[in-house]
């Protein structure tokens, strides 16, 4: 629970502040005198004030920050003053600051998806599992043991990239060409008919319903008791169980159960030991347990290993990749937002704090990869939904600059801009009523 709150706060916290110093950045560019810029809400608990008269404040609250422009010259205020506040600023320098902020998240999730792939991380291969009956993998021709390399022309180096290359298929729906590599090397490419899916956060996997998923972890000897069956039998640490009896790739769970039910009988084996298959026979040793019943023993710690890749990009590639994937997610974004809108997207998919504390606290237990993939994720989120063209957002601010250019620079009455900003009040006021309702419905369902 600490440590879900912990990445909760670090997360609204970094991404809010740093879509402030993008707005603050392009002011300073502009010239506008900067009041304030504080870290967190609330009362101040320390302030410094530079060279440019400007207070950087940490505040009490720490979910998020604000910058403080003057926007109106004060009484007696010199010319130089009054030409350098905010609200007699061109056009173009207006607009430039406010969409600073949105295009500050969008900035920094392209940069942490640029250094994932500088850094390179441990991913799962997409070595897929045997489809059930009737699944449009299925259907396509998928089989156990296929490892897919591209979704539609795009190579995919691992079952991370597998599942972003589908998720807009997957909610689109339509047919999608695999790239698949067969067990023995060769190369075909099926095609994947998908009916559209409501992609619901905290639900369940709506990758199941297509059939595709990854093939279940293989069972790997891990630490051997001594003198004991496995041991005698000629097992090693790090064999790879490939086949236990007539099961051929028995997941973990399979060849525990089979271990159990050849109390004192052979059971042969065949293990991948530094790439070669090796036979075995190994007889696991009866045990009693509390329950009175004989299960058997072999005296070996029985790991679950997935099959990992390394994926590393160059200088070059890892900034386009972080290009790509922020751009395209964000296009993503907007058209699930469309959707909802027209109603061919459940308005359950708006989520909350609550969510998105949990989502924090999951990714950080997972590790720093996961975490810094999720604040990629807030942060596109964040930049996407301020752009969106309601009062109160900088996306609504956008829209009345733009309705001015039309009007030959004449901005909307004061009383036009009070109505709108009531109105956009109350949409995001519903919005995060919304947010919250479905969060609290996936928490007590």
């Amino acid at each position: 629970m600490l440590l879900t709150l912990f990445a909760f706060i670090l997360a609204l916290g970094l991404l809010v502040t740093f879509h402030e110093l993008g707005h603050y950045w392009v002011a300073r560019r502009a010239g506008v005198p900067i009041v304030r810029f504080s870290v967190g809400f609330g009362p101040v608990l320390l302030r410094r004030r530079d060279r440019h008269g400007t207070e950087w404040a940490v505040s009490a609250i720490p979910l998020g920050g604000y910058v403080k422009m003057l926007d109106e010259a004060p009484p007696g205020a010199d010319e130089t003053t009054r030409r350098a506040v905010f609200n007699a600023q061109p056009l173009i320098w207006r607009a430039a600051v406010v969409a600073a902020g949105p295009a500050a998240n969008l900035a920094l999730a392209a940069l942490i998806y640029a250094f994932l792939g500088l850094w390179g991380t441990q991913e799962p291969a997409a070595v897929l599992a045997a489809p059930q009956a009737g699944t449009p993998a299925a259907q396509a021709g998928v089989r156990d043991g296929d490892t897919l390399t591209a979704v539609a022309g795009e190579p995919v180096a691992s079952w991370t990239q597998a599942r972003w290359r589908l998720a807009e298929p997957l909610s689109l729906g339509g047919a999608v060409a695999l790239t698949l590599q067969s067990a023995d090397g060769s190369l075909r490419t099926d095609t994947l008919r998908l009916h559209p899916q409501d992609v619901t956060p905290g639900g369940a996997d709506p990758l199941l319903a297509t059939g595709l998923a990854l093939r279940a972890p293989v069972p790997v000897v891990g630490e051997l008791v001594q003198g004991g069956a496995a041991e005698q039998a000629g097992l090693r640490t790090g064999d790879q169980i490939l086949m236990a009896g007539d099961m051929e790739h028995p997941s973990v769970e399979a060849f525990v159960r089979t271990v159990q039910a050849h109390a004192g009988q052979p059971l042969p084996l065949v293990v991948l030991r530094q790439g070669a298959r090796v036979a075995l026979s190994v007889t696991p040793r009866p045990e009693r347990g509390e329950d009175g019943l004989e299960t058997g023993r072999i005296g070996a710690l029985i790991q679950a290993e997935r099959p990992l890749v390394l994926v590393r990009l160059g200088p070059v590639d890892s900034l386009w990749q972080g290009m790509r994937r922020t751009a395209d997610m964000s296009l993503f974004t907007l058209r699930m937002m469309g959707r909802m809108v027209v109603g061919d997207v459940s308005w359950k998919n708006v989520t909350g704090p609550v969510t998105i504390a949990e989502y924090a606290g999951r990714s950080a237990r997972v590790g720093l990869e996961s975490y810094l993939g999720f604040l990629a994720l807030i942060s596109i989120s964040i930049g996407v939904l301020n752009l969106l063209p309601i009062p109160m957002l900088d996306g609504g601010h956008l829209l009345f600059y733009l309705i001015e250019a039309l009007r030959g620079g004449r901005p909307l009455s004061d009383r036009v801009r009070d109505l709108s900003h009531r109105l956009g009040l109350g949409i995001v006021l519903g919005l995060m009523v919304l947010a919250l309702f479905n969060d609290f419905s996936r928490l007590f369902s």
